[in-house]
């Protein structure tokens, strides 16, 4: 197994996880605020793993029309 497909599962299980989460969250099943923070919390650390394993698929930092990084020191003649 290579390890594009490798992050590739991951990412899945992250989008899945979240949407489980986000399901308890909006479903009423959290009865204290502690739970309740809890979940955001990981919801927020899912959302920042999937974040940066998009970034490895993608390798945006590459490409000059992909992304958003901007060459601030490019001369034009």
């Amino acid at each position: 197994m290579n390890l594009e497909s490798i992050i590739v599962k991951i990412n899945k299980y992250t989008v899945k996880r979240i949407q489980e989460l986000s399901i308890a969250v909006t479903s009423g099943g959290i009865d204290n605020m502690e739970k309740y923070n809890y979940i955001i919390g990981q919801i927020n650390a899912y959302e920042a793993v999937k974040q940066e394993l998009s970034n490895l698929l993608e390798d945006k930092e590459l490409y000059d029309t992909k992304g958003t990084v901007v060459d601030i020191n490019k001369r034009n003649p």
